[in-house]
């Protein structure tokens, strides 16, 4: 079953699901996002340098990276 959040959540390593707002955990959202798939795509993919200012190139479209832009677009 889906369910939509309206806020952000965490995953925790036994793949249960805490809001953000009940989450008190040691980890910061920030350094969160560095280890979530999408955030891995784009930074590979980022020719900028800047991760607050995207300049994303692919540089050719094979069958994995048109799962990553699909990843990107959900994102």
């Amino acid at each position: 079953m889906i369910k939509l959040s309206e806020k952000g959540v965490f995953l925790a390593s036994n793949n249960e699901i805490i809001a953000e707002e009940h989450f008190t955990g040691q980890i910061k959202k920030e350094e969160a996002q560095k280890g979530t798939i999408a955030w891995s795509i784009l930074s590979s993919h980022n020719t900028s340098g800047n991760m607050d200012k995207l300049k994303i190139k692919f540089d050719s479209l094979a069958s994995h990276d048109i799962t990553f832009v699909g990843i990107v677009q959900t994102a």
